[in-house]
């Protein structure tokens, strides 16, 4: 992705961009929309992290997740509150978020592949501690301890791949122009926003769990957004601290799984020669700590393996309910998935 970075084209006020001059909206379409922005503000606000230098955390992942999947439903709460017939979605709208979601459903199943890879290297580090203070089978946990290592630094495909999808999604921020419909003006503001966020989150993840800053992202969101200074700030703190851990030579900048590395470095020298008994203590005392990062680890990976679920649900089930009000009120939008490769996808994703 190579720190793709994306600015808007127009400066100045963005509805300039979706709403022609003299256009105004009436009181209620402007307390809805001043009312998602203000929301979408908070939820970014929490999304920050509260220590910075210590690397990302997984409990940190979880709660983006979790504000990622708040702001969906806000947007969801909006689409329902501006009483929009889906019969006035046309091609263009359908095509976008139909086209967007896919694509993120895959990072989706992207992100929990890598996940479970992580949870696997659980059986090495678990077979090491069995295996650590026992004379005989001391050679096994060394070998364990070397089949983590190499296995966390391995790469999984399926997220590399994801890349090009994150890539595809930037470069499509700008939504469609829509004429004569208030309603769908409000709607594009409030969908560029939930895009912007979602991709950015998207970036994080991606890097924090490649082992690289490459897919990270930098938007320009304009100033005349309510939420922009939010995200420029979140932004800024969370690229720059994931930077400078790589920068550093960091394999990765999960505190959890740093912390398992430093305490497998510390046990594999005591080991690596077989078992000293003049070093027993030491070698007691570095297992406790391994075994305390180990389940610190564990845990964090199966809490957000739930929340990153719970997410893939969400963004799903909004789908699947456009697509069910398509329809009902009788839009051939089927064939229009399948013609554009949707549909096929799709299948692969509920499967």
């Amino acid at each position: 992705m190579n720190n793709l970075q994306v600015s808007e084209r127009t400066s100045g006020n963005p509805f300039r961009r979706i709403i022609p001059k003299g256009t105004s909206l009436s009181p209620k379409l402007l307390r809805l929309l001043n009312s998602f922005e203000e929301t979408l503000a908070q939820n970014i606000e929490n999304i920050k992290p509260e220590n910075r230098g210590n690397g990302l955390t997984l409990s940190w992942m979880r709660s983006a997740i979790e504000s990622l999947s708040a702001i969906h439903a806000d947007v969801k709460d909006l689409i329902t509150a501006l009483e929009l017939p889906i019969s006035a979605w046309d091609d263009k709208w359908i095509n976008v978020y139909l086209d967007n979601s896919v694509k993120l459903l895959d990072i989706c199943i992207a992100f929990s592949s890598e996940i479970s890879r992580l949870k696997q290297g659980h059986l090495f580090l678990h077979s090491a501690l069995h295996n650590l203070t026992d004379q005989i089978q001391i050679h096994r946990a060394c070998s364990s301890l070397a089949g983590w290592r190499q296995h966390i630094s391995s790469k999984n495909p399926r997220l590399e791949k994801c890349f090009s999808i994150m890539d595809s999604l930037a470069r499509m921020l700008d939504l469609p122009k829509i004429k004569n419909s208030s309603k769908g003006k409000v709607l594009m503001r409030a969908l560029y926003g939930i895009k912007v966020v979602t991709l950015f989150i998207c970036s994080v993840f991606a890097a924090a769990l490649s082992g690289s800053s490459a897919p990270l992202i930098e938007v320009n969101v304009p100033s005349s957004y309510f939420w922009s200074k939010a995200f420029t700030n979140l932004q800024t703190s969370i690229n720059t601290e994931i930077r400078s851990g790589y920068l550093s030579g960091g394999f990765t900048v999960l505190k959890e799984a740093v912390a398992v590395d430093m305490f497998v470095k510390q046990v594999y020298p005591i080991i690596e020669n077989g078992f000293d008994p003049d070093e027993v203590d030491m070698l007691l005392s570095r297992k406790a700590d391994l075994q305390g990062s180990v389940e610190e680890l564990s845990l964090g990976l199966d809490s957000l393996a739930k929340e990153m679920d719970g997410f893939f649900q969400v963004v799903l089930t909004g789908r699947d309910a456009l697509l069910c009000n398509l329809r009902v009120v009788g839009v051939n939008v089927i064939d229009r998935v399948r013609a554009d490769g949707d549909g096929n996808r799709r299948g692969q994703v509920v499967r």
